[in-house]
């Protein structure tokens, strides 16, 4: 079945959240590899926080608490650190805006309540978007199908006909599983999401 839309993740995907700074911070501060990533995402308190339940200024305190336990020592402020390298992948960016005129475009993210702000405000992108979904606005994340389903019905499309890109492989499997084509993109690792979308035979304008 043709694609008639084509469903974004934002970190890692439209956004570069650099990992490789996270690795020198930790190299540089004496921390195991993927502390910053684990202390801030991989626990019980940011599903709640994703999905529009927990409290964002505690879940981020509480992070650097856990940095600093695993490590025994007072440290700077190494999430902000990191985020504040975080930038627009210019290239992915510029794929979508001529995407836009073909297919049906949009957003799919696990996110904070912050997420649509960012967008609009800090990015000013929120124009090239015919919808976005934030986990925590939805109160649900991937990658639960629930959200999937949610996504498609609110381009008005069957699953069948979205495709869904992540950096994540437990989302693009997810995806896969409702029925949607899905891509792995990568861009630590130098993937070029416009030849990964032309092997689909989607291309922009």
């Amino acid at each position: 079945m043709a694609v008639s839309a084509i469903l974004f993740d934002f970190g890692g995907v439209i956004n570069n959240m650099r990992w490789e700074v996270a690795r020198d911070l930790e190299d540089e501060h004496g921390l195991e590899r993927n502390a910053l990533l684990k202390s801030l995402y991989g626990n019980e308190e940011w599903q709640e926080v994703e999905e529009g339940r927990g409290d964002i200024v505690q879940w981020a305190v509480n992070a650097h608490k856990r940095l600093e336990e695993g490590v025994g020592k007072k440290l700077p402020p190494l999430h902000q650190q990191w985020r504040d390298t975080w930038h627009p992948i210019d290239e992915n960016i510029a794929l979508i805006e001529g995407l836009k005129s073909h297919y049906k475009v949009s957003i799919l993210s696990n996110a904070d309540l912050n997420l649509e702000d960012r967008i609009k405000e800090t990015m000013n992108i929120h124009h090239l978007f015919d919808d976005i979904i934030s986990s925590a606005v939805v109160g649900v994340s991937k990658p639960k199908h629930e959200i999937f389903h949610l996504a498609a019905k609110r381009l008005e499309l069957p699953v069948k006909e979205c495709l869904f890109i992540d950096d994540a492989e437990r989302n693009v499997t997810a995806a896969r599983e409702v029925g949607m084509t899905a891509i792995h993109f990568r861009v630590h690792k130098e993937d070029v999401l416009a030849d990964q979308l032309a092997e689909l035979g989607v291309r922009p304008a």
